[in-house]
């Protein structure tokens, strides 16, 4: 098995897109296309190869200083919105704004059924972590975990805050933060 980084403004191969579909978009009654995002071209993406397939994806982009990382859950039409992250905004139970920046997200990590718990996941979320300090020299990271995934973060040492809450038609889910 082989770990691939694409680099903000790399070609990513078709494969990659394919297997973020079937892992997350599909499952869920999706259609093709709603597995990109609008900043893909912006954005880190770790992939793993296994004998030339793609088995296992994750992407992470700079939170613009301007943003709290609100935005759409995908590129087509009637995507949810995703929440704000609260501290970005000043939430005075976390450290000032400032000094959580620069900010990234993680999202779209998807790991094949037959491949989970294997640790594909970690290797993703590590390569990804580390290109965004190396990148961007960030100090906090930030995501929206699927309920069943909580515990695979948390391991990582991200942590919970706020309020589960339901992004439609993809289920309940936590925000959760790390800093570097």
């Amino acid at each position: 098995m082989k770990v691939c980084l694409g680099a903000p403004g790399e070609s990513l191969p078709d494969a990659y897109f394919q297997c973020r579909f079937r892992t997350l978009r599909e499952p869920l009654g999706f259609k093709h296309g709603d597995e990109r995002l609008r900043d893909d071209k912006k954005a880190i993406h770790a992939w793993i190869e296994d004998d030339g397939r793609v088995v296992a994806v994750g992407r992470a982009h700079l939170i613009p200083r301007d943003s709290n990382g609100e935005q759409a859950d995908h590129e087509g039409e009637g995507a949810a919105t995703c929440p704000p992250f609260s501290p970005l905004d000043g939430d005075v139970r976390f450290p000032d704004p400032d000094e959580l920046r620069p900010a990234f997200q993680i999202r779209q990590m998807g790991v094949e059924a037959g491949y989970r718990r294997r640790g594909l996941g970690c290797m993703i979320l590590e390569s990804l972590e580390q290109e965004a300090i190396r990148t961007w020299v960030v100090r906090s990271g930030w995501l929206q975990a699927r309920k069943e995934a909580i515990s695979f973060y948390t391991h990582a040492g991200w942590q919970t805050f706020g309020d589960a809450y339901n992004i439609i038609r993809i289920g309940e889910h936590r925000s959760m933060w790390k800093i570097f």
